[in-house]
């Protein structure tokens, strides 16, 4: 006899089953304990419109086989009910030209658990028309249509995606644990890349049980074992949907805030118990990010290393204090910034951002209070590792822990007789988590939380922040293993066989951000160094892995933007516009001549994209004037009264502006959805202004005294102090850096000397060539 299950009592559906008819589509889904059965009616007859309805009864097995009997019986003139596929969620529709098409997940694989919730990743996934018929009216548009087709299955969800039905994967485990909203928003965050795909069926059920949040990024779990005690470690890296892209087509950060390769990565510790609840679980964020500032590299197939083009355009850093307020409403303070790029060159490059990263952060600060400061760390990681080679491990850290000692980390620890209680699951409208009962008059341990987080970056936040990214990892492992009892002091050599092990994840995630990002593995010499890897095969490699991150760079990433800007909304097809292939690249601002050229490029229209907005708007070739310049000179300079609520960020807004009936169909939605984060404004932020205070003297770095007690610190004075004459090199100050007479103007005649503006038009490849660009397979012909 079948168990009934009791009114109001959560659950969440995870596998699935597609029916369909002449008319319509029936998809059935059940829970996991197969109690509960529920339907879903999907109109076929509409060509170009959605119809999608949820009988609201829960049905028990044997009253849904009743069901579709009837189903069948009513259609038998016309076929009947036919089966289509199993499946498990909805990863959204779409529609580009004509009819909607329903994405599906077809087979998954389990990649991990966390608090007894399973984790799975995307195995197969299949697109169905909705429609019963396809419309082939216009070949044109039929062209088109299976263009764009082919240009949405270029982002290949079976490769890293993950998700779970019954845990918010898309948040921290503090965050999950810890959060005091009875909702926490699960598909409105930065981390969910099929939000735009999602939209319209959560927007027509109201819930959330048919489809599920796709995460992009790394996921990867590992079991290990310490003095006999076997613990569990969970590396998360979530890449942020806003301002997404390729490697030179988005640098820098846009208009509202949004860094270019924004991540954030979570380690996770707990240890194996019995029963899927472990008694402690610890959690440590740290995040990585494209320089905050407007700066761009144009893809170029003739030079290598293109020139780095700063931006006048945000004179007031308004931007980048946008930026500074998002982090401080997801992670609250400090904000420490490891900057890892280089401060001093022959011909300036990097240094050109490095001596801008400065001044935004020094004016950012000049009207803090000391406890609210950015807390910015500079460190020539690239030339200290030419001088130290792998020993400038034990630098960064150095730099780890006292990064640690101002964050905290996560720990929730609960009493060992402290039993699982499986009914407290939750879907859509809780909070997702199992929960521990608890016996007697015993209780759980209060947790400790972690406040701020450590933003790493170099210029690509690929290669070297990977590597100062491990090192604040197995800082953070010692601690996260000696709260939970399992080694008897904080801190792990980095000689350790599980500091190797550690290293080996670090360096897998590393390789797996670059290949997004990108388009090769990352640059591994330090870890490459630490394995004792013979230095010939070290240089071969580095050399392939730069060639190949060139070649796909220069050959495949327009093509790979514009299959990300449509996955996520950014660009929506409509007849009688200009296609996406038709348009020219969407970096989000050219200076100077080369923006002239473009300019020449594209006179016919005047049309230029801005998709990392999700709207196309037209724009002349001149930078922005912003409508208040600061004197720089001048040290009473109030910060930007930057008080819209719409400007304002918080991981849970979503990247949408206001719509109404009247604007165009580029606005993805016209339903506000409230946010778990309380927005924050510039004057909430940055309390406490002192408008005639400058940034010298506690903003400044010193060289005296805590050698990490300053606002902005140049880490290279600490590294070398004590170094012989042959390992001592120049260290200049921070604020005396070789482009104060240069901001603005990272552009010159020889800037674009033989350089050949990257067309849009389309290049057959070999796809033996595609797949060793890509995935670095063996290139054979």
């Amino acid at each position: 006899m079948e168990e009934e299950v009791e009114e109001g009592t959560p659950y969440y559906l995870a596998k699935f089953k597609l029916y369909e008819t002449r008319a319509n589509f029936y998809m059935v889904g059940r829970d996991k304990s197969k109690r509960v059965w529920r339907v879903l009616k999907i109109d076929r007859s509409e060509p170009s419109e959605l119809v999608i309805s949820e009988d609201p009864t829960i049905y028990s097995f044997h009253e849904c086989c009743v069901l579709l009997k009837r189903i069948h019986e009513g259609n038998r003139r016309t076929g009947g009910l036919k089966f289509v596929s199993t499946c498990y969620g909805i990863v959204g529709v779409v529609k580009f030209l004509g009819p909607y098409y329903m994405l599906l997940i077809t087979k998954r694989r389990m990649v991990g658990t966390i608090c007894g919730h399973t984790i799975y990743a995307v195995s197969k996934s299949k697109m169905l028309p909705i429609p019963r018929s396809n419309m082939r009216s216009n070949m044109d548009i039929y062209k088109n249509e299976n263009r764009y087709k082919k240009l949405l299955g270029t982002v290949d969800i079976t490769k890293d995606f993950f998700f779970s039905y019954s845990y918010h994967v898309m948040h921290s485990l503090q965050k999950n644990l810890c959060d005091k909203e009875k909702d926490l928003l699960s598909y409105d965050t930065m981390f969910v890349w099929n939000a735009y795909l999602t939209r319209e069926v959560r927007d027509h059920l109201g819930n959330t049980l048919w489809t599920v949040a796709l995460i992009h990024g790394f996921f990867r779990q590992v079991k290990y074992s310490k003095f006999g005690r076997n613990f569990n470690v969970t590396l998360i890296a979530r890449r942020s949907r806003h301002y997404a892209g390729t490697r030179y087509l988005k640098r820098g950060v846009n208009k509202k805030g949004r860094a270019a390769n924004d991540v954030e990565t979570e380690q996770v510790v707990f240890e194996e118990t019995t029963g899927g609840c472990p008694f402690g679980i610890s959690s440590v964020v740290q995040i990585r990010g494209s320089i905050p500032l407007f700066w761009s590299q144009e893809t170029s197939r003739l030079n290598i290393k293109p020139d780095i083009i700063l931006s006048n355009e945000d004179l007031t850093y308004e931007a980048t204090l946008l930026h500074f307020q998002n982090l401080v409403a997801r992670y609250g303070n400090p904000i420490i910034i490891l900057n890892l790029i280089k401060k001093q060159e022959k011909k300036p490059r990097e240094s050109i951002l490095h001596a801008e990263f400065v001044k935004a952060v020094a004016f950012i600060n000049r009207g803090l209070s000391k406890e609210k400061r950015l807390k910015f760390r500079t460190l020539d990681l690239h030339k200290l590792f030419q001088l130290k080679g792998a020993k400038v491990l034990m630098l960064l850290n150095k730099v780890a822990a006292n990064a640690l000692d101002h964050t905290g980390f996560f720990l929730s620890q609960m009493l060992p007789y402290e039993k699982f209680n499986e009914s407290s699951k939750r879907h859509l409208g809780a909070d997702g988590m199992k929960r521990c009962e608890t016996r007697g008059s015993h209780s759980a341990k209060p947790m400790r939380l972690q406040n701020g987080v450590l933003r790493t970056n170099c210029i690509d936040c690929l290669d070297r922040t990977n590597v100062a990214q491990y090192a604040f990892g197995l800082v953070a492992l010692g601690h996260q293993l000696h709260a939970l009892g399992i080694i008897d002091a904080p801190e792990i050599d980095v000689d350790d066989p599980l500091a190797y092990k550690i290293m080996s994840v670090y360096e897998a995630m590393g390789d797996t951000l670059a290949l997004q990002y990108g388009g090769s593995a990352a640059h591994n010499k330090i870890f490459s160094e630490r394995r004792g890897q013979w230095k010939a095969a070290t240089q071969s490699q580095e050399f392939i892995r730069t060639l190949q991150r060139y070649l796909s760079n220069a050959y495949m990433d327009a093509v790979k933007q514009d299959s990300i800007n449509l996955f996520l909304g950014h660009f929506q097809p409509e007849v009688g516009k200009p296609a996406l292939w038709e348009l020219n690249s969407d970096q989000h601002h050219n200076i100077g001549s080369f923006s002239t050229l473009l300019s020449e490029n594209i006179s016919r229209s005047l049309l230029r994209r801005s998709l990392s907005d999700g709207d196309i708007i037209y724009e002349s070739s001149t930078p922005m004037i912003p409508t208040a310049i600061r004197d720089e000179g001048s040290s009473d300079h109030p910060l930007p009264d930057i008080t819209n609520d719409n400007k304002g960020l918080s991981e849970s807004q979503p990247e949408i502006s206001p719509c109404t009936k009247d604007m165009p169909t580029t606005c993805e939605s016209d339903v506000s959805y409230s946010r778990y984060t309380p927005l924050v404004s510039a004057r909430q932020l940055f309390s406490d202004i002192q408008e005639g205070q400058f940034f010298m003297g506690d903003g400044g770095f010193s060289e005296h005294g805590d050698e990490f007690d300053s606002d902005i610190l140049d880490l290279d004075d600490i590294s070398s102090s004590g170094n012989s004459e042959e390992e001592a090199y120049d260290r200049s100050s921070l604020l005396s850096s070789p482009t104060a007479s240069s901001y603005g103007h990272g552009l010159t005649d020889s800037a674009i000397e033989g350089r050949v503006p990257v067309g849009r038009n389309q290049v057959e490849y070999s796809d033996s060539f595609i797949r060793w660009v890509e995935h670095g397979a063996t290139l054979i012909h």
